[in-house]
């Protein structure tokens, strides 16, 4: 069985997407500035945009998704996304935690839609097989992930940004988590950093 693996990016004062994020405005206002790193540089919500990640930052990327299985993700980051244009990008098939199943997309997009937090990660492991099971955010899934002491990797990429407002990766998060830094990566867009989770 292989690992499960939390990541995300984080502005430098905690922020997950700045003010207002939604289909129209996926990261929220200004949030787009958390993922230069993904596009290779800046890019805004108007243009057009591709995945150009390049050096430390695909080198980072690459590692992280060579062993994934499958991944699992909120329902916010689902809808925010735009359902990624009603297909799965990702390696392996992408469960999506929401109260909303009635919605289920056909099953040839690639998702699973799924109530129960448990269950969506039994049934990603089983998905996964052998590989990694990626919990992708929003935050609200990696908190709970975390706080059920489920996830073996906790992987947080901070963007050289202030926001200011928006939503924060551990708001409200009570717990006490030791990680022991594994890997470091930096880029003028993101440092990477992989922590292992302590039992």
């Amino acid at each position: 069985m292989g690992k499960v693996i939390a990541s995300i990016t984080t502005s430098v004062d905690g922020y997950v997407t700045g003010p207002d994020d939604g289909p129209e405005l996926g990261l929220g206002k200004g949030g787009e500035r958390l993922h230069y790193w993904v596009m290779g540089g800046p890019w805004t919500y108007d243009g057009g945009h591709e995945f150009a990640m390049h050096g430390p930052d695909k080198e980072f990327f690459d590692e992280v998704v060579a062993t994934v299985g499958s991944g699992l993700v909120g329902r916010g980051m689902y809808d925010a996304s735009g359902a990624w244009g009603g297909t799965n990008p990702f390696p392996g098939p992408l469960f999506v935690l929401t109260h909303r199943v009635e919605d289920q997309p056909a099953a040839d997009a690639g998702f699973t839609f799924v109530s129960d937090l448990d269950d969506a990660l039994a049934q990603a492991r089983a998905a996964a097989g052998s590989g990694d099971v990626s919990v992708g955010g929003g935050a609200d899934v990696i908190r709970q992930v975390l706080a059920a002491g489920q996830v073996d990797e906790l992987v947080i990429s901070t963007a050289p940004v202030i926001l200011g407002a928006g939503k924060r990766l551990f708001d409200g998060f009570d717990r006490d988590v030791d990680l022991e830094v594994v890997k470091v990566y930096s880029s003028p867009y993101a440092t990477h950093v992989r922590y292992t989770v302590a039992r």
